[in-house]
């Protein structure tokens, strides 16, 4: 696979570029340092896959990815970061994202990326569930980053938490929820804990996760 990255750290591009150029399926086709540099990059050489760190200057992670999908459709973003930001996340997922990664997990980077180019979503274990009932196997033997599932739940999800879900997935808090929905914050956190239970989730983030993912599908 034909990868680009990019992140505002020269030491981490390199790190990157040699960890990744090491493996006999990857060829590192270009670098990037800035938001804007990645767009620009990804438009020329056309990799399959971009890695971009969330935060860089010049239009951040999330900017470039934008614009890159905008260009094409078809493109696989992967994001690296260090840490699991619910923020972040969400939105990466919004836009089209194929992955989200601890940069610090670099031995499971490979093997994420090869799983994005087998048409899988991957997240960083931070984010994926620990329950082994809506896990797959894991990549490299590492289980801090998986392909995340699209469990369907046993007692299907009435029309109410349907909407809580699609709203949850929209990055929307608990007020904003009830607003919009004509609720008490207190029936938007019941309908939460219902949505967790039956999809045997544990946080409002995994089902932001399960949502975009079902979308995908």
């Amino acid at each position: 696979m034909r990868v680009l990255i990019a992140d505002d750290d020269p030491i981490v591009v390199e790190s990157l570029a040699t960890i990744l150029g090491a493996q006999p399926d990857v060829e590192v086709v270009g670098t990037a340092t800035s938001g804007a540099e990645a767009t620009a990059r990804y438009l020329e050489l056309s990799p399959d896959v971009a890695l971009l760190d969330v935060r860089m200057p010049g239009g951040d992670g999330l900017a470039a990815g934008e614009a890159i999908i905008a260009a094409d459709p078809a493109a696989r973003i992967v994001y690296l970061t260090t840490f699991a930001d619910d923020d972040y996340l969400v939105r990466a997922l919004r836009l089209g994202a194929k992955g989200f990664l601890i940069k610090q997990e670099a031995r499971a980077i490979a093997p994420a990326l090869r799983e994005v180019m087998r048409g899988e979503t991957v997240l960083a274990g931070e984010v994926a569930s620990q329950d082994k009932r809506i896990r797959p196997q894991c990549l490299a033997q590492d289980e801090r980053t998986v392909p995340f599932a699209v469990p369907e739940p046993p007692t299907p999800l009435t029309e109410r938490e349907r909407a809580v879900v699609s709203l949850i997935a929209e990055g929307k808090d608990n007020r904003e929820i009830a607003s919009e929905l004509h609720l008490s914050e207190g029936t938007v956190r019941n309908h939460i804990s219902m949505i967790l239970a039956k999809l045997a989730l544990k946080n409002r983030t995994q089902i932001a996760v399960w949502e975009w993912r079902r979308r995908s599908r």
